[in-house]
Order: structure tokens, then C-alpha cells, then sequence
């Protein structure tokens, strides 16, 4: 009889142990403000740690502030409801000095220098971000009174799994300078407002994301360093993105780097939203690595990629934005961008822009290995862009389209050292006549075991300016000695072969 009674009562609450928002006045109606009613159940669940549960309706609230060891469940079919006037958000303080302080500092959710923290559950959290009209006294404010949907600063022992989130104002999920941060099996949806990223990972530290599927119109997974906090030993695996950006980037701020870092098995696909805010339809990258205000980037390996539809699916810059993350640091000096390794990656529909890894003058990119990379581009670049100047732009914001039309519809590399590409395929759909590389101030590099198209009316697959000590090899149905590359009188000790 015992074991019957437990039973029922099981059945009738559907849950184990917790704090259900309704016991706290809380009305799922889509109407009423539940903000303090939540907001009791987190604070009396916080005594003494356990899940508080949003189930059977839809919850509008404004500010939660989450605490220790409580973690929010949202239940399927149930829905945390962003209230749609900023009145309702007020403004917070990180504790973390950080780019974007001034102006960044609504959240939905929001927790500080707390532990053992999540949301979890199969519901969903709605930002409703499109309500948000971004205006001053004075004129437009791109930024300003737009909440994040989460935002965890100085937390440990983040865990968010399972809820589907949609609809921010701004920024998705901002986590800032955090310690071991897991992100699971999560769907996003963000096409409501301007900057709507999917995820910012900024300054942490330890970190896992894995099972996320996401669609973005701003950057997808994004890791950045807005504060000295450098974003370190981070893996990122087994995600469905897509972003009308760029879906996998490192930046733009970069303050105090990114190191140890591994990226696997992803798929970068075109967004499901046809109109944009930012960016192109089926997106402008798909994995972007850009040091641009100091720090440095380095030990990075990226594996087992697929890119369908994304402008420039791979695209590496390290320039010199060099801008202050608070008015009173000194001015970032140059970064380093070195030890990269990228591999496997199978990407179909590029544009025509090309691909480009770039450092600056006097900043060169170092140790990048690429292998079994096979692309295929849309073509249709003309003879006449393979002579064009390339304009250094140091201090430009970095995109993948920054520097227009390449002269070489593969990949085109300048300031580098130490580069090694094999097992490189790349192919075009409509004509095309630049050659496939164009290397500019390159030493010690290698390009091996290619299979690539020659470009239309083209003897060349490379063109060699003010570079040194290389190798280029190339299969010999399409190219022949002399002729497989085109060097100017700068250029020395560099090997062609035909294979």
C-alpha cells in the first residue's frame, strides 16, 4: 500500500523533489509578470540547493538573478517567457572589467561568481528580442538596452543542457570568465535582433560544447577574450550550425588570447532564416580564426569539418585592430596567431571571394598545418584579379570578405612562416582563371600531394611573390615543368615538382 501511495504521488507531481514556480505564485498565462514569483522559488531553493521547475504554461518574466547550487528546469512544453520592455531588465555588474561593460548589462537570466549553477530540461526560453527597438534621446544605439538572454559571469560548475533557447535581443548566452562550463545537447534559434550570436564563450576557461543544434543571423559558437581573461582549454564537438556570419570564430576581441583549444566533428550548413541582419544567407564563414587586439592564439587543432554554402569557409587573420578592452589599459601590441592545425574538412558551394590566411608586416602567422582539405568554389574570378594589390588593411574589422576578390580562387597566404598543406583538392563550378594559390611574403612552406584545378586558360597553380624555401608539388594531369609556378625575382629556393 506504502509503495502504492509513493507511486501516485509521483505520477501526480511528475518530478522528484524541488520548487515548483506555481507554489510561489507564479501563472502561466503568458500574461501576468512572474518575475518576483520565480524569483521566491530561487531564493528559497537556494537555502538549501535543488532544482526549481517552470511546468505547464508559458512564465513572463524579467531579471532572474540565479544562485549556487540551484538549477533552473524548464519542463517540455513549458516556456520562460522574456518580458518585452527594458524597464523590466536592470542593469548589472559583472565584476569583470571587459569590452562591451558600458553598454552590456541586461540579462534575462543572470548569475555572478556563483557555483554549481544550471538550466536544464526539454521547455523552451524565449527572449521575444524583436520587441526590443534600439534607441537613445540623441540618435540609434546599436547596443545599448538589449539584454542577453543568459549570462553567467565569474561562475563554476556551469551547466546548460537540453532547453531549446530563442528570440534574444542581443547576444544569446554570454559566459564570462568562467570555470568549467558545460553546454549540451541545446537548441538555439536567433534571428530577432541585431548581434544575435548563438554563444559567447569569453574568457573561460575549461569548457565543453557538445550536441548543440544552432542557427544563428550573427556568429555561431563564438570564443573571444573581451578582458585579459584568456578563453583556454576548450573542446567543441559533434554540433549542426549555422549562421549568416560566421558559424565557428575565434574574436573579434582577443585581448588575452586563446590556447589549447580542440574543434571536431560539426557540421556548417545554411541557415533556415532566408532574410538577414548581418551577414549572407547561407553565411560568410564557416570557421574564422582572427587575433586583431593582442593576445595570442595558439595551440589549436580543428578536424572533421563539413561546410556547405558558407562565402569563405576557412579564413585566418591576425591584424592590428589593437583596441582597448577598458579606456584605461594601455593599447594591446601586436598578437601572435601560430601552432594550428586543421584537417579533414570537406566544404562544397564556396563563394568566389577565396580563402585567406593573413598576418601583417613585421606579425607573420606561423606553424599552420592543413590536411585533406577538399573545397569546391563557386568560380567565375577573372584573369585580372589574379594581378590585383591586395591592401594590407592592418587595423580593419576581419572578415573573410574583407579584402574582396583574391587573386587565387583556392587560398591565398601572406606573412607567413612555416606552412605545411597536403592532400589539398580543390575544384571550381563555373569558369575560373586565377590560379589556385597566391603566396606573399611566405618562408618555409610546403603545398604536397595537391589535386586541384588549374584555372581557365592557366599554366600556373601557384603564384610565388617575395617569399622563401618552398615546396610545391602537383599531380601531372593537370600541370607540367616549367610552368606549375610562377615566381617573381624576389622569391628564392623555391622547389616545383610534378608528381
Amino acid at each position: 500500500m506504502l509503495l502504492l501511495l509513493v507511486f501516485a504521488l509521483v505520477c501526480a507531481f511528475g518530478r522528484d523533489t524541488g520548487y515548483d514556480v506555481r507554489d510561489f505564485g507564479a501563472v502561466g498565462d503568458g500574461l501576468a509578470d512572474n518575475t518576483a514569483s520565480i524569483q521566491r522559488a530561487i531564493d528559497s531553493c537556494a537555502k538549501n540547493g535543488g532544482k526549481v521547475y517552470v511546468i505547464g504554461g508559458r512564465f513572463l518574466s524579467g531579471t532572474l538573478v540565479l544562485k549556487s547550487n540551484v538549477t533552473i528546469h524548464i519542463a517540455a512544453g513549458a516556456t520562460l517567457l522574456g518580458q518585452p520592455h527594458t524597464r523590466f531588465y536592470p542593469y548589472q555588474n559583472s565584476g569583470i572589467r571587459f569590452y562591451g561593460e558600458d553598454w552590456a548589462r541586461q540579462a534575462l537570466i543572470f548569475c555572478k561568481d556563483q557555483k554549481n549553477v544550471g538550466i536544464e530540461g526539454l521547455g523552451t526560453i524565449d527572449g521575444q528580442g524583436d520587441s526590443f527597438v534600439v534607441t537613445t534621446t540623441k540618435k540609434p544605439d546599436r547596443y545599448k538596452d538589449r539584454p542577453y538572454l543568459l549570462w553567467f559571469a565569474g561562475c563554476e560548475n556551469v551547466l546548460v543542457t537540453g532547453v531549446r533557447l530563442q528570440n534574444s535581443a542581443f547576444w544569446m548566452q554570454h559566459y564570462l570568465g568562467c570555470t568549467n562550463v558545460r553546454i549540451d545537447g541545446v537548441k538555439i534559434w536567433n534571428h530577432s535582433n541585431k548581434n544575435n550570436d548563438m554563444i559567447d564563450i569569453d574568457g573561460c576557461r575549461y569548457v565543453t560544447i557538445s550536441n548543440v543544434i544552432g542557427d544563428s543571423d550573427d556568429d555561431g559558437i563564438t570564443i573571444k577574450s573581451t578582458s585579459e581573461l584568456p578563453s583556454e582549454h576548450i573542446t567543441i564537438s559533434n554540433c549542426v550550425l549555422s549562421s549568416h556570419c560566421s558559424a565557428i570564430k575565434f574574436g573579434t576581441e582577443s585581448v588575452g588570447g586563446f590556447r589549447n583549444i580542440a574543434i571536431s566533428n560539426c557540421v556548417i550548413k545554411p541557415s533556415a532564416q532566408k532574410t538577414t541582419i548581418y551577414g549572407k544567407p547561407k553565411g560568410i564563414g564557416g570557421l574564422a580564426m582572427e587575433i586583431v587586439d593582442g593576445g595570442i592564439m595558439e595551440r589549436v587543432s580543428v578536424s572533421n569539418l563539413v561546410i556547405d554554402g558558407t562565402e569563405v569557409p576557412l579564413f585566418i587573420r591576425l591584424g592590428n585592430r589593437a583596441r582597448k578592452h577598458i579606456a584605461s589599459a594601455p593599447t594591446p601590441g601586436l598578437g601572435k596567431l601560430r601552432d594550428i592545425s586543421i584537417s579533414d574538412i570537406q566544404a562544397t558551394g564556396a563563394g568566389l571571394t577565396g580563402c585567406s590566411f593573413t598576418g601583417i608586416k613585421g606579425a607573420s602567422i606561423e606553424n599552420i598545418t592543413l590536411r585533406n582539405i577538399n573545397i569546391e568554389f563557386e568560380g567565375g574570378g577573372k584573369s585580372s584579379d589574379s594581378n590585383k594589390a591586395v591592401q594590407e588593411l592592418e587595423d580593419a574589422y576581419p572578415e573573410g570578405t574583407m579584402f574582396g576578390t583574391l587573386p587565387s580562387y583556392g587560398f591565398y597566404i601572406r606573412h607567413a612562416k612555416n606552412i605545411r598543406m597536403s592532400g589539398i583538392s580543390l575544384s571550381y563550378k563555373s569558369s575560373e582563371q586565377r590560379p589556385a594559390f597566391f603566396l606573399s611574403d611566405t618562408h618555409n612552406f610546403s603545398i604536397t600531394d595537391t589535386d586541384v584545378k588549374p584555372g581557365i586558360g592557366k599554366d600556373e597553380m601557384a603564384v610565388v611573390e617575395s617569399s622563401s624555401n618552398g615546396m610545391i608539388t602537383a599531380k601531372g594531369f593537370h600541370f607540367s615543368l616549367p610552368g606549375l609556378v610562377r615566381k617573381d625575382k624576389l622569391s628564392k629556393n623555391i622547389v616545383e615538382r610534378i608528381e
